[in-house]
């Protein structure tokens, strides 16, 4: 059963901050309520559970702003920008992520509603950035955007999930310089 659009955006507003404060394991559907000023029958009208709601959040509601590659006129200078807005967009949502991630051990619809949906489809913006390089005859041949996405979205939730150090510009260039364009250099020469 649908909502009132104003109410089912409370309830999923609720669920999204409790996530981030409490954590998946510790909130439950009466703090959404409470949280939301709805009701708990109001709530399993729409969702049978916990679960079920927060995989509609993950799947259909989470928002992830991503502004368009920059085009700072080298590989070098786009690419410390795409890390570093990667990095600024992990940061707004790392509670959420960290409030979900002992549930997604547990619970497979979970852990597939996010794989599935965050980080989204080039959220890095490499697809454009890649067709500038090339058109600038940065990269000898062509690289695969998927590549690129996927090592440049390993290094920075290492980085966030297991050292613990900020996601901040140094991290970005060192990133860029020591990682990322050697790869892509060595991916671009190989596929020629």
């Amino acid at each position: 059963m649908r909502l009132d659009p104003a109410r089912e955006r409370a309830i999923l507003d609720a669920t999204s901050d409790l996530l981030s404060e409490v954590g998946y394991d510790r909130m439950s559907v009466d703090q959404i309520a409470r949280r939301a000023s709805a009701s708990k029958a109001t709530i399993y009208r729409r969702w049978p559970g916990k679960e079920a709601l927060v995989v509609d959040l993950i799947r259909n509601h989470l928002e992830i702003e991503v502004a368009p590659p920059p085009d700072t006129g080298s590989m070098r200078g786009d690419l410390i920008e795409v890390v570093a807005g990667f990095c600024r967009i992990l940061e707004r949502r790392h509670a959420m992520i960290f409030g979900l991630f002992p549930a997604l051990l547990a619970s497979p619809d979970l852990a597939a509603a996010l794989r599935g949906n965050v980080p989204r489809a080039d959220i890095t913006g490499t697809t454009p950035l890649l067709d500038r390089a090339g058109e600038r005859g940065e990269l000898p041949g062509p690289v695969d955007p998927a590549e690129l996405r996927r090592v440049t979205e390993a290094l920075v939730w290492y980085r966030l999930f297991f050292t613990g150090k900020p996601l901040d510009r140094e991290f970005a260039e060192e990133t860029v310089d020591r990682f990322l364009l050697p790869l892509f250099h060595a991916w671009s020469v190989s596929d020629t």
